[in-house]
């Protein structure tokens, strides 16, 4: 992915992403990314670590923790975590949906009192019964 865009500075990439400087230097210490320095020993963030970055904050979007992301990118042997979090991820997209489909049907309700509307009351009860 190398480009002819310059390096840039920690400073620039947090902003890019909205981050505080400190979480790069984190991630750097914890071996997530690992920019080059230049003679004065700054960090400089090409685009390759740019698109790491970038990969990083997907992963903890998606719910992946720091070690698990160290485990997908630094090792062959990542089937294991991404298996876990794919289950997780569908876990939480469930739960999510069933959320919305709650609020759709509350608001498209006619009833006064939503919650005494039978097909909210037997969602409620479906979710109950799982519980």
């Amino acid at each position: 992915m190398k480009s002819s865009h310059p390096a840039s500075g920690i400073g620039a990439v947090a902003a890019r992403f909205g981050l505080a400087t400190h979480v790069l230097r984190h991630w750097e210490s914890v071996g997530l990314v690992t920019p080059q320095r230049d003679s004065a020993g700054r960090r400089r963030y090409d685009e390759d670590d740019v698109f790491r970055v970038a990969v990083i904050l997907r992963a903890k979007e998606a719910g992946f923790t720091l070690d698990d992301i160290r485990t997908m990118l630094t090792t062959p042997n990542r089937s294991t975590v991404l298996s876990r979090q794919r289950g997780e991820l569908r876990a939480r997209i469930a739960t999510a949906q069933a959320s919305l489909d709650m609020i759709e049907h509350a608001m498209a309700c006619e009833h006064v009192d939503f919650t005494t509307c039978p097909h909210f009351q037997a969602a409620v009860s479906e979710r109950l019964l799982r519980q």
